[in-house]
């Protein structure tokens, strides 16, 4: 494992940049300081001039909630599923995540079609157990202490922020020189909701081939997925069918440098696509999982979002809960993740090797935590001047430019988010 060094007090005067006390502003350019950092290192290391790298906190911080600002054609893309959301239970709150079918689904066959009445008479604990047992994605509110104390946060508390890895042997693969740091780097995308997207968006600013696995089956939120598309492709592959897991198979072989997904732990070895199975067939790539509550604990394989990790760790205790300003820790762990896949690639120039890179939503969150808390709150932030537009399929995409400068290969993208499996499963 190595230590990332990443470090927020550079930043942390400006804090707080957003409303609220915690130090989201300089954790932000922390995140982004690192990875733009980084992805210099890489740069310079293919014969490119990077120059200096700078991050302007403000920046940063109203990139960490892209999803706020994003308009299509001068309107909002849209919200979250009206279900969605606190829930004042018998002794405290629990927090219910709707925002795809399934999940509601399963919220409704525990509660009803009344949430509210559902979880008033009830534990918050019970509403959290029975609806995580039913299939859905649920979390009652801890304190701090009570989250320190949980079998989850003391496994939390024993893993590093961000784990890289190697997992097995392969000899150094040199990358040529050219005009941006991930220049002809081609990134396996499996990836769902915001902090594996916008790994791949960080990705893809850098000027990676990144092609975005999905499949027509499964639901997406289209106001995320419109966000965290940028400067990506799009393909549909049903790994539920021999075929589609082929075709999964012929793209990780035919040169797949870095494979990131996001689903529950063990999902995808379940289906032969662990990072060991990867390394065998393709050595040298780098393997990046993205998971909600870590990758040790009892909580482990639990659904689990950006909302559920701060109401259960105690980051929005309050009654009502408090939220933070921004889902930082949905795009924390994404800019984590993309620090990681550009460490590793480097890492795989110099020595080699087939490479494993660990972030978590809830360690993330605990880092954020232990930055502890300014004296006074937020203001309302103004980003008129960070909005670019970008076309896209969808219309005219009006968002915050991609944050870090590197003026010798600015990050940017070079279209809008595509339309869901417009293009086919090969690469460029």
């Amino acid at each position: 494992m190595i230590d990332t060094g990443i470090d927020a007090s550079p930043w942390a005067a400006h804090d707080p940049v957003l409303p609220g006390r915690f130090r989201v502003g300089s954790a932000a350019a922390a995140c982004v300081h690192a990875t733009t950092q980084a992805a210099a290192d890489l740069f310079a290391a293919r014969g490119g001039d990077p120059g200096p790298v700078s991050v302007d906190v403000r920046h940063a911080a109203a990139h960490f909630r892209s999803e706020r600002y994003l308009r299509v054609d001068g309107e909002p893309a849209g919200g979250e599923d009206p279900l969605t959301g606190n829930y004042k239970a018998a002794d405290g709150w629990v927090r219910l995540h709707c925002n795809y079918p399934h999940h509601r689904d399963a919220a409704m066959q525990v509660l009803g079609t009344d949430f509210a009445a559902g979880v008033a008479t009830r534990k918050a604990i019970d509403v959290e157990q029975a609806v995580v047992a039913a299939g859905g994605a649920a979390a009652a509110q801890r304190s701090r202490e009570e989250w320190a104390a949980h079998p989850q946060g003391i496994a939390l508390r024993r893993l590093p922020l961000l784990s890289i890895e190697q997992i097995g042997d392969a000899p150094p693969r040199p990358l040529s020189k050219a005009d941006r740091p991930l220049s002809g780097v081609r990134v396996l995308d499996m990836t769902h909701v915001i902090a594996g997207p916008v790994c791949g968006r960080t990705l893809a600013a850098h000027g990676a081939d990144v092609l975005h696995v999905g499949a027509e089956h499964l639901p997406v939120v289209r106001p995320i997925l419109l966000d965290t598309q940028f400067g990506k492709r799009s393909t549909f592959i049903d790994l539920r069918t021999a075929e589609g897991a082929d075709t999964l198979r012929a793209l990780v072989r035919a040169d797949a440098d870095v494979f990131i997904e996001s689903f529950r732990p063990g999902s995808l070895a379940a289906k032969g696509f662990g990072p060991a199975d990867l390394a065998a067939m393709r050595p040298g790539i780098v393997v990046v999982e993205i998971s909600a509550w870590g990758w040790e604990g009892p909580w482990r394989t639990r659904r689990g979002f950006d909302s559920l990790a701060q109401l259960a760790s105690g980051i929005a205790a309050g009654d009502p809960p408090v939220p933070l300003p921004a889902q930082f820790l949905d795009h924390g762990t994404g800019w984590l993740a993309a620090y990681g896949v550009l460490t590793a690639l480097r890492r795989r120039m110099e020595t080699g090797g087939s490479w494993l890179v660990k972030v978590a939503l809830a360690r993330t969150g605990l880092w954020l935590d232990e930055l502890g808390k300014t004296e006074v709150n937020g203001k309302r932030l103004i980003v008129d001047d960070l909005l670019t537009t970008t076309s896209s399929p969808f219309g005219l995409l009006t968002h915050i430019r991609m944050p870090g400068s590197l003026p010798g290969a600015q990050p940017n993208w070079a279209h809008g988010s595509p339309v869901p499996g417009s293009a086919k499963p090969e690469w460029w």
